[in-house]
């Protein structure tokens, strides 16, 4: 028989935790927390490969309710971060709401009694409300490389690590020059025999303001509460300026290229090694990464950049682009995650039956990121379009918080049993997206990047100020959704939720 529910969560990284302490500070007690995973954290429990850091100022990548005064660096460590989240479901309160280990297989709404039937590793269960706090760079994704299957040495991806094998003195091919492999390069590069740098393109590379947080300025930030604000104030605003290079005017980001330009060439004197590591493309349109150990990393003796995408993997070896061939003994893929294509939208139904990924075929849109018409009764966390270049996840986070919150009051206090996104609201708001993306430098910085889909449409980037979506999101607009009533059977009504605190 099924365990009932009336909100079911799908994650526990920074969104399923942030709801779950909202549900609870406002007296709704009826949900659980699944977690695939052995443990909270999401991104900070499934990325554990050296260097692993957050390149946003820790001050500002937290929860807003629960500052943390005792962050040992500007910006965080990826073993604090996760440690920070497990305070936090403790200190919350979370714990008897939380199921480890249980992995969502399928969710199907159901018409006739308005209830989500969810199928799971440990058994099915109904909720009246499905939401998916499901990250996207947690499900690692390896690229469509011929010969993967042959290899015979270790194959890991960044989000993977095997911690296990011993990397010391062998031969490493690490595929990518993204925002992961960017850390974790120069601190396996003096352990490898030889180190083979993969780059199909350059990235931008700004200079990293990283620096230890003192005992003194620790012991400050506990007794004057008020001073960690102001820093988290600071490192917002600071972020939030890059909008105006982003999405107003990208021909500012010339002025961020210069400072990356002068950090290429004060690091890179070998003007050969330094026009292979210089971007074709508009700072801003990939993700921007700060290092000061990148170019470093691969002037060492032991480390080749191999300017070329992977064309095959063999044996004992990888082949580029241009035909050379390297053996080695591992290869490590930095190659990102299913950010578009996110894995849970495979495994979500609407009313027709049909899956959330067919609906969207391959575009993903969504009301505010977090819904779409067909699916009642359903909201996801990070969402279309809702993503950032630039500042805190963990900021456009609580605001979906609170517009989650919001619907599921507008629920009970209604007595209907199901809502949904207009579709006229839902068109109209991402027809004002694309008008807003289409002069932004991640459309006309002439790069290619995990943010498009697989229609090439720009399906993660929110395009505008952080402060602007969070008004929209929080303000609750109640035509822009539909509250039906439809009969049910008496087990539900008997299960019906208490009405939330206007809290």
């Amino acid at each position: 028989m099924a365990q009932q529910v009336q909100v079911l969560v799908i994650g526990g990284g920074f969104s399923g935790i942030g709801l779950g302490h909202a549900l609870l500070n406002s007296n709704f007690t009826d949900f659980v927390i699944l977690e695939r995973a052995p443990d909270v954290g999401g991104v900070w429990h499934a990325n554990t490969y050296p260097g692993c850091r957050c390149d946003v100022p820790s001050h500002l990548y937290s929860f807003s309710f629960a500052p943390n005064p005792d962050w040992s660096a500007t910006y965080s460590p990826q073993a604090e971060i996760h440690a920070y989240l497990r305070r936090c479901v403790d200190r919350f309160g979370l714990r008897p709401h939380l199921r480890t280990g249980v992995e969502v297989e399928a969710a199907r709404w159901n018409e006739d009694d308005q209830l989500w039937h969810v199928t799971t590793s440990e058994g099915p269960w109904t909720a009246r409300i499905l939401v998916s706090a499901v990250g996207p760079l947690t499900e690692p994704k390896l690229p469509d490389v011929r010969g993967i299957d042959r290899f015979r040495g270790t194959i890991m991806h960044s989000a993977r690590w095997n911690h296990d094998h011993d990397l010391t003195g062998e031969r490493v091919a690490s595929i990518g020059t993204g925002a992961s492999a960017i850390q974790y390069v120069p601190e396996i590069a003096d352990r490898t025999g030889q180190l083979y740098v993969f780059q199909r393109s350059a990235p931008w590379i700004t200079p990293h303001d990283n620096r230890p947080i003192t005992d003194a300025e620790r012991a400050r930030f506990r007794a004057r509460p008020g001073l960690q604000r102001i820093e988290r104030a600071k490192a917002y605003v600071a972020k939030e300026m890059l909008v105006l290079g982003f999405a107003k005017q990208p021909r500012l980001m010339r002025l961020l290229e210069a400072v990356s330009r002068k950090h290429l060439e004060r690091q890179v004197t070998d003007p050969v090694l330094r026009r292979a590591l210089t971007p074709d493309f508009t700072l801003g349109c990939k993700r921007i990464v700060p290092s000061n150990r990148w170019y470093p990393a691969l002037q060492k003796p032991n480390v080749e950049l191999v300017p070329w995408a992977l064309r095959e993997i063999r044996e004992h070896s990888v082949i580029d682009s241009d035909g050379v061939e390297r053996e080695v003994d591992t290869v490590i893929f930095g190659t990102g995650f299913h950010v578009t294509d996110t894995p849970i939208a495979d495994k979500v139904r609407g009313r027709d039956g049909e899956l959330l990924s067919d609906a969207w075929a391959g575009s993903p849109r969504a009301y505010l990121g977090m819904s779409m018409p067909g699916f009642p009764n359903f909201f996801m966390f990070l969402g279309p379009n809702s993503g950032l270049g630039h500042s805190s996840m963990v900021y456009m986070i609580e605001a979906q918080v609170q517009h989650v919150k919001n619907a599921i009051r507008a629920l009970d206090l209604s007595d209907a049993t199901s809502i949904e996104v207009d579709r006229r609201a839902h068109d109209a708001y991402n027809a004002r997206l694309d008008r807003k993306l289409a002069t932004t430098v991640w459309e006309t910085g002439g790069c290619r990047t995990f943010y498009q889909d697989a229609n090439g449409r720009n399906a993660t980037i929110y395009p505008d100020w952080t402060f602007s979506y969070r008004r929209q999101a929080v303000r609750w607009k109640p035509d822009a959704y539909h509250l039906t009533t439809r009969p049910t059977s008496a087990d539900h009504e008997t299960a019906k939720a208490t009405t939330l605190d206007a809290s």
